[in-house]
């Protein structure tokens, strides 16, 4: 029923995805807009700490409740542990109304033909198990894209779509993503390589498979309503991809159908040094403007 549940609540798209998947490369970052200096830790274990006091603060913020927000993706190691003595992804579930996904990917791999590719994972068999049984719903993968190589953009999707079947095989949900470097001078090319790629590989889905799409916001409105309206995608999801939260709103608002999945951009104005109320009150107008531009589209 919960199951049936989680995937009607993605599927109508009333809200969007916070992304609380910051890993160990991105964490120090995560941590300094935060307000956390490096010198506030002095190992890997009091950094996760830390990260984790960031985030279950966020998550069981007033604010932060399923009637804005549809899921939230997690690091494994948020996944493992606990919030008030209840494992994260049940919390997010039972108390907030949130659907929970787990971030499976480990990294990129070293740039060729103008793409990063992801490591390999051969431990994510025993990850996904370990997802299903913990109450994950679905799960995320990032690629990266720097370039409108034809080539690169095939592999990354390619790849992307072989790891979602195995998700697929465990009965979670992938999202898929291959990010397009918002910086580059090709951008709007390689979108469109792209969308012809993802529908290649939409189009030769078995059955009635699903997937689920996080997709860097296009130079082009409406360039992605294709997938929106495709019936193996359950969702499109945008990520900020280094926008501020701003001009990520006004980009996503041009973009119907697309919600938003953000990180940098919903934590943005966040402080360590805030008192609860302040801090609920920030993360209150954050969310709120992202839930807004997410029904705009």
């Amino acid at each position: 029923m919960s199951k049936q549940k989680q995937t009607e609540q993605i599927r109508a798209a009333k809200g969007f995805i916070a992304a609380l998947d910051q890993s160990g490369g991105s964490t120090p970052k995560a941590l300094r807009l935060y307000g956390v200096e490096e010198d506030a830790y002095g190992s890997e274990q009091e950094m996760f700490d830390l990260i984790h006091q960031m985030r279950s603060r966020i998550i069981k913020s007033t604010a932060f409740t399923g009637d804005r927000i549809a899921g939230a993706i997690l690091f494994e190691m948020t996944m493992d542990r606990d919030i008030d003595g209840v494992p994260t992804a049940t919390y997010l579930w039972q108390e907030r109304g949130v659907v929970p996904f787990l971030k499976v990917d480990k990294g990129l791999a070293d740039e060729a033909e103008g793409v990063q590719l992801m490591k390999p994972m051969p431990e994510l068999d025993a990850l996904l198990d370990k997802a299903a049984a913990k109450g994950i719903f679905g799960t995320k993968m990032r690629s990266v894209i720097n370039a409108a190589s034809p080539s690169g953009i095939a592999a990354v999707v390619a790849q992307q779509f072989e790891i979602g079947k195995q998700i697929l095989a465990h009965g979670l949900m992938p999202i898929i993503e291959p990010e397009v470097t918002i910086s580059i001078a090709d951008k709007a090319e390689a979108e469109e390589i792209l969308l012809a790629e993802i529908k290649k590989q939409l189009d030769a889905l078995p059955g009635d498979s699903q997937v689920m799409l996080k997709l860097t916001l296009p130079e082009a409105a409406n360039h992605y309503k294709p997938l929106v309206d495709h019936p193996r995608v359950l969702c499109v999801v945008a990520l900020s991809g280094g926008y501020s939260r701003d001009e990520a709103n006004a980009r996503l608002a041009q973009n119907s159908g697309m919600i938003a999945s953000f990180s940098r951009a919903l934590t943005e104005g966040l402080s360590a040094q805030q008192t609860d109320g302040e801090f609920d009150k920030v993360l209150a107008t954050s969310i709120d403007s992202i839930f807004q531009a997410s029904l705009a589209g």
